[in-house]
Order: C-alpha cells, then sequence, then structure tokens
C-alpha cells in the first residue's frame, strides 16, 4: 500500500507525523508519499531533512497549489502499489487508521473492488450538523448513500483510480467524487470508525469559521450538479 499525504503549509506537523507513521508501520510493503502542494512556508525544507531519517518516506513537488484534489491526484499517479490512498497531514486523522485499513483489506481477501473509509467521530457539535446537513443533501440530491464524504483516511485498489483519474477535480470536490465513483461502480465500501481531534500546529485552509464552510458549501452545490448530470 503507497499512502497520500498532501501537505500545504504543514512544516510543524510534518515531523509529528512521520513519527507516527513510523510507530505503526510495521511492514516492508508501505510507503507514505508526502505532497509538497506548492507550500509557502518551511514545509519543503522540513520535508527534505525527514524523509531521509524514514525508509517508507518519500517526496512529490507540486511546484503550485492549483487545490488539494489535484495533489492528491499527482500524488496517486507517482504510486506503484496495489492499494493507493489518501490521508490528511494535520494530525486530525491518526497515522494508525491507514494501517486499520489496510488490515480490512486483508482480512476481506485483498479484493479489487473494496474502497475503505472512514467515519468520524468525537467532532465538534457544530461540525458534526454541518457534515450530517451536506451528508443528507447529497445523498437525496445524487440518489445514493453519501455519508461523511470528507472522512479519512480513504484506500482503495489502483484499478479503481485507473478509472476515474483523468476526470478528478483538482479541489476539495474530490472526496464527493471518489465515493460517489465508488459507489456507482459498485465498490464494497467499507467504513470503520476513527476519532477527529482537534489541530495541534497551524490552522485549516478551508475551515476556519461560518463563511469559509458557506463557500465550501456553494462550490460543493455547483460540483454535485456537474457530477449529476455525468461527469
Amino acid at each position: 500500500m503507497s499512502i497520500v499525504v498532501p501537505c500545504y503549509n504543514e512544516e510543524k506537523n510534518l515531523p509529528l507525523i512521520l513519527q507516527r507513521f513510523n510507530e505503526v508501520i510495521n511492514r516492508e510493503d508501505v510507503c507514505v508519499i508526502l505532497v509538497d502542494n506548492g507550500s509557502t512556508d518551511n514545509s519543503a525544507v522540513v520535508m527534505d531533512a525527514l524523509i531521509k531519517k524514514y525508509s517508507f518516506a518519500f517526496k512529490v513537488t507540486v511546484k503550485d497549489n492549483l487545490g488539494y484534489g489535484f495533489g492528491i491526484v499527482t500524488g496517486l499517479q507517482a504510486c506503484v502499489s496495489d492499494y493507493i490512498g489518501w490521508t490528511h497531514a494535520d494530525m486530525q486523522t491518526d497515522p494508525a487508521d491507514v494501517i486499520k485499513a489496510l488490515d480490512i483489506i486483508e482480512e476481506n481477501g485483498c479484493p479489487e473492488t473494496i474502497y475503505v473509509k472512514g467515519d468520524r467521530k468525537g467532532r465538534p457539535v457544530f461540525d458534526q450538523f454541518f457534515t450530517i446537513g451536506m451528508s443528507i443533501f447529497e445523498t437525496m440530491y445524487m440518489k445514493c448513500i453519501l455519508w461523511d464524504i470528507n472522512a479519512q483516511p480513504n484506500v482503495f485498489h489502483k484499478k479503481f483510480f485507473e478509472k476515474w483519474k483523468d476526470r478528478a477535480p483538482q479541489d476539495f470536490s474530490l472526496d464527493l467524487f471518489v465515493l460517489y465513483q465508488a459507489k456507482k461502480q459498485d465498490l464494497d465500501v467499507v467504513r470503520f470508525k476513527v476519532t477527529f481531534p482537534e489541530r495541534i500546529h497551524g490552522s485549516s485552509s478551508w475551515n476556519d469559521g461560518f463563511s469559509s464552510k458557506w463557500k465550501f458549501i456553494k462550490r460543493t452545490l455547483q460540483f454535485s450538479a456537474k457530477l449529476k448530470r455525468g461527469l
């Protein structure tokens, strides 16, 4: 398995997430692809120094930040393993969850038609309310169950990625797009509980109040209309 970690201005979290990956990776067939997604802080310097210390870590550089989705897809294209996926660099998602996802895949016999995704617990009430509202809307609008769309991690077979990589959105709509593709292609979507604590360092590049959430909602609604028309 190769897991992509998109990093935009995460210089303070990078040492933490790599140390945590080092604690939970106990096999040689798992690697971490760090994507410097056009960071403007010292993420690139920190990343270069850290990957020398961890044999499982590799770096991909995106010169200009074109969006969350673009960074992830760029990282996924660099993966050569059978199972690939992504998680976040902000330490709100535990790297141990990635290993749990791989365990679930292996427990199910390593099928090519499985899609493993987290199901977030322990979040602030307002964030839960927001997620529930968006989940209900997308489920009714797209006519398939789309719950906790932005939960991490996401892990699946590379053959699934090959079917949609050229149509993937470059922004935060990627999570919706990929989950919807998994549903429409009749993949076995397996959800498992993950905790989602507050950030330790830095701030979200999109979730910093009601105004940012409203912008996110408008972008998601616009993309949902395109997706329903057969993107």
